[in-house]
């Protein structure tokens, strides 16, 4: 039988602990790490030592399933330790040495699973995929599904050949771990239930960094905040659904806030058929075509407080062709743009600050350097129930370009100060064709629009 240890000695010197701790256990998470230790299974006891010649696996599993059985906790001393495939059951409890404990992928599967279980909870492990083959049957180097309160905390996940970690149907914690070098995205979330993800520093991976996506859209509610996400690719292709710093699908109720995303392929935060999704306090630097967007069937955007600063579009808020409608768009700061994409647009381009189409409000934002329009309000016929007030528009060829076209809806365009526009302070578009005059003295016999107070710079 194993021993129990107590790890007195030579745990004063390891950090106070935030990590691992299972929502009934709110009141440990502010003693140390020796005090979660106490009575834990020490791996070196089971025989499981690092930099063995022989595989790990099948004694690491061993003693994963007997701590589980009997309400322990694993330690795992520093080093490496080679090990694939393994099952973590129900309770698992599994702690290292943060940055120097490494679990490292020998191949033939995947590296960690849990199914259908309660709470599983990892800290302070290095998990290792080493760019290895993973299986078919797989699709990320670490992979939950149906597990009630996941919580991992100051992990690292490195060199996934797919995603880093994949979370389908689970609730729970992912928070002050590093994930980098994934083939694919960094953090695959489906189907959650409130998960919190927050504090991650997410880099160079393939196609994404945090993903929260659902397979029939409806309530998840996760709230994805403080994270810090870089150079994200779209190793796939496409024209938008890889290449996201943030990317919510079929996701409603979710809140995206606080983050600083930079250099992403695509959008540094993409909402798709997010209904009630709240982006505010961001910082969005260097994207490759729109930095924040809220696209396709939803219904409810808060996009607030954002600082955008390098994109090929500033903030998207469109389709109402597909349903996509109410939104506010305020206190934003979006400059320094650029007319070039990653693909070519058929559309209305690239190059412009903020676009909206439907019951929204826009107010209060800064938009410098856009170098097509300011602002674009609606496109073709695809315009109702605007309010475009009190920004201020610097430095454009056009500062707002207004839609004209037949059965465009109710637009207002006040009190805004607009510098710098060469080409036109406030202009009428059918589509991508200029109509008429300046605008910015009155509607200039458009029933649909009311423009008053505003004033160039």
């Amino acid at each position: 039988m194993l021993k129990r240890r107590v790890f007195l000695g030579g745990l004063a010197s390891l950090p106070a602990l935030r990590l691992g701790f299972f929502p009934h256990q709110a009141s440990a998470q502010a003693q140390p790490i020796a005090a979660d230790l106490r009575g834990a299974l020490d791996a070196a006891e089971a025989g499981i030592v690092p930099g063995a010649a022989d595989n790990q696996s099948r004694k690491l599993q061993a003693l994963l399933n007997a701590a589980a059985a009997s309400g322990q906790p694993v330690f795992l001393p520093a080093g490496s330790y080679e090990v694939s495939n393994l099952d973590l059951p129900d309770g698992t409890r599994l702690i290292g040495v943060p940055g120097a404990t490494r679990l490292s992928y020998s191949g033939d599967g995947h590296l960690l699973t849990a199914r259908d279980v309660r709470h599983v909870a990892l800290s302070g492990i290095t998990l290792d995929g080493a760019n290895r083959w993973l299986a078919d049957y797989t699709d990320a180097l670490v992979s939950f599904r149906a597990v009630d309160a996941v919580q991992i905390v100051d992990c690292e996940i490195v060199g996934s050949r797919k995603h880093g970690l994949q979370l389908e149907r689970c609730g729970g914690r992912i928070s002050d771990c590093r994930i980098t070098g994934a083939a694919d995205a960094g953090l695959l979330a489906i189907e959650t239930k409130a998960l919190t993800i927050k504090d991650n520093d997410v880099s160079d991976c393939g196609n994404g960094g945090i993903l929260v996506h659902r397979w029939t859209k409806g309530e998840d509610g996760a709230m994805v905040s403080g994270n810090r996400i870089a150079r994200i690719g779209a190793r796939a292709g496409g024209t938008g659904q890889n290449g996201n710093g943030i990317n919510l699908f079929r996701a409603d109720n979710v809140m995206v806030s606080g983050n600083h995303v930079s250099d992403c392929a695509f959008s540094a935060i993409r909402a798709n058929s997010a209904s009630n999704v709240t982006i505010a306090t961001n910082q969005c630097l260097r994207s490759g075509e729109t930095a924040i967007y809220a696209e396709f069937s939803f219904e409810g955007a808060l996009i607030a407080n954002n600082l955008v600063d390098g994109a090929a579009n500033g903030i998207l808020v469109v389709n109402l062709d597909q349903g996509g409608r109410l939104s506010t768009v305020s206190g934003n700061i979006v400059r320094n743009l650029k007319l070039e994409g990653p693909y070519s647009h058929d559309g209305a381009g690239f190059g412009f600050g903020i676009a909206v189409e439907a019951d929204t409000v826009v107010s209060g934002n800064v938009v410098e350097n856009a170098p097509k329009w300011g602002m674009m309000l609606g496109w073709g016929p695809y315009l109702r129930n605007v309010v475009a007030s009190a920004n201020i528009i610097r430095k454009c060829p056009v500062g707002i370009a207004v839609s004209v076209v037949d059965g465009s809806g109710t637009t207002l365009i006040t009190g805004n100060v607009i510098a710098g526009a060469i080409d036109g302070a406030i202009l009428g578009y059918r589509w991508n064709d200029k109509t008429g005059g300046e605008l910015i003295d009155g509607a200039g016999g458009h029933d649909h629009l009311t423009i008053e107070g505003n004033r160039r710079g």
